[in-house]
């Protein structure tokens, strides 16, 4: 249990010896003629003042030790118990004993020191009392009870608030705990934050380098093939003017499409097939424009009731169709190839065949050249897989050398969100 608040140290230090200095003047002054009870009143006041010159105020770590201060008590209160019988004004000097009690006592022992205070404080203001009768027994105790009971109870309210002090202090400390420990995980949370921050930017730089190579691929890649095949079908009909204008102005027809595709891409834009028409029939238009460059034929086929799509949805299976009938114009020699566009409940199929030489799907790898002649398809298909994937579908491949390829795309059918 903790000790009560402590009064000022000037007061514990000082006022005791002030009050003895008083009283000692008072009974020299009263009692200069009393000759030997003059002396053992003077001899019983050097011996408080020894007491607690020497226990107390010489000796500050004692007042630590708490069996050192309750000996000191104790026989202090005895000398202020005999002063008191013997000279009712040293009633006064109780203030002293009062004063020990509140510093050096501790809970239980507070209210026992102060209530032995308190009777030797009644017992001399009830000095001239005659306790033989039953008016003076009464009045004896209740001068008792007057001085027990409040300084008692003072006591009580000392140590109240001193409990209530100690757990102001504690919870004082736990909040200035908890504040540092908040104060670490702000700055924990600030620095993952910033962390967080960089990599959310690096990852929209990886996405964005990732969605322009798809959308570099997708056009400028694709247009250039188709420009370089018409440039060498030019090349090979030099002999014959109208195939030879045909083949030019299908160049600078691929040109300027692939041109108008990059300023989209560039801009997030749609592509221009489905700008103004739906997914079926962007497909169609794709299909037949690729048919009449290449001289293959397309057959394009729309199952299910057709409906609108999220734009990136349309964006990713348009451009997937695109890319596999590139891969077919480039390496398949096929010489017919369908396209389905299958509207199921909960997803939209794309599937691209060819009856082509087919591949071996284990050996697709990254282009490494700029001869496009020497591309195997393989970023094409990693472009189609991320695009695919990014929305939650799947891209299966299934070929064989001599036996064909079929390309089949897989998105959720989320339909299109109309602002109310």
């Amino acid at each position: 249990m903790s000790r009560p608040v402590p009064p000022r140290s000037v007061v514990v230090t000082t006022l005791p010896y002030v009050l003895l200095a008083i009283l000692v003047v008072v009974t020299v002054a009263g009692k200069h003629s009393a000759g030997p009870s003059l002396f053992i009143d003077l001899a019983l006041c050097a011996l408080a003042a020894a007491w607690m010159l020497w226990i107390f105020t010489l000796h500050p770590a004692w007042r630590q030790r708490l069996p050192v201060m309750a000996v000191f008590f104790v026989g202090l209160t005895a000398i202020m118990t005999i002063l008191v019988i013997r000279d009712p004004w040293f009633g006064f000097f109780t203030a002293a004993g009062y004063i020990y009690a509140f510093r050096i006592l501790s809970w239980p022992w507070l209210p026992v020191g102060v209530a032995a205070v308190a009777m030797v404080s009644g017992t001399a203001q009830s000095y001239g009392v005659d306790r033989t009768t039953p008016l003076g027994l009464i009045t004896y105790v209740a001068v008792m009870a007057a001085n027990v009971i409040p300084m008692v109870a003072f006591a009580w309210f000392v140590r109240r608030s001193a409990r209530q002090s100690d757990e102001r202090d504690r919870a004082l400390e736990e909040t200035r705990h908890a504040n540092r420990r908040l104060e670490a995980t702000l700055a924990e949370n600030a620095a993952l934050h910033e962390r967080l921050l960089a990599q959310a930017r690096e990852a929209g730089v990886n996405d964005e380098r990732q969605r322009m190579a798809r959308e570099i691929h997708d056009t400028l890649a694709q247009g250039l093939t188709g420009i370089i095949t018409q440039l060498h079908a030019a090349e090979h009909a030099a002999d014959d003017p109208a195939a030879w204008r045909r083949h030019i102005e299908a160049a600078t027809a691929l040109a300027k499409e692939s041109l108008s595709e990059a300023r989209r891409s560039v801009h997030e834009l749609r592509p221009e097939p489905l700008r103004t028409a739906r997914l079926s029939e962007a497909l169609a238009n794709v299909a037949e424009r690729w048919s009449s460059l290449h001289d293959v034929p397309v057959q394009v086929t729309t199952t299910g009731t057709a409906r609108p799509l999220r734009p990136e949805a349309e964006v990713a299976l348009l451009r997937t169709a695109q890319e596999a009938l590139t891969n077919v114009a480039k390496h398949a020699r096929a010489t017919r190839v369908g396209v389905t566009l299958s509207y199921m409940e909960h997803q939209v199929a794309l599937d691209v065949r060819d009856d082509g030489a087919g591949f071996d799907p284990a050996r697709i790898h990254e282009d490494t050249t700029d001869d496009p002649r020497e591309d195997r398809g393989g970023f094409g298909l990693i472009a189609m897989r991320q695009r695919i994937e990014g929305l939650s579908g799947t891209l299966q491949i299934e070929s064989e050398p001599g036996t064909g390829t079929g390309i089949s795309a897989c998105v959720p059918a989320e339909p299109v969100r109309i602002p109310a």
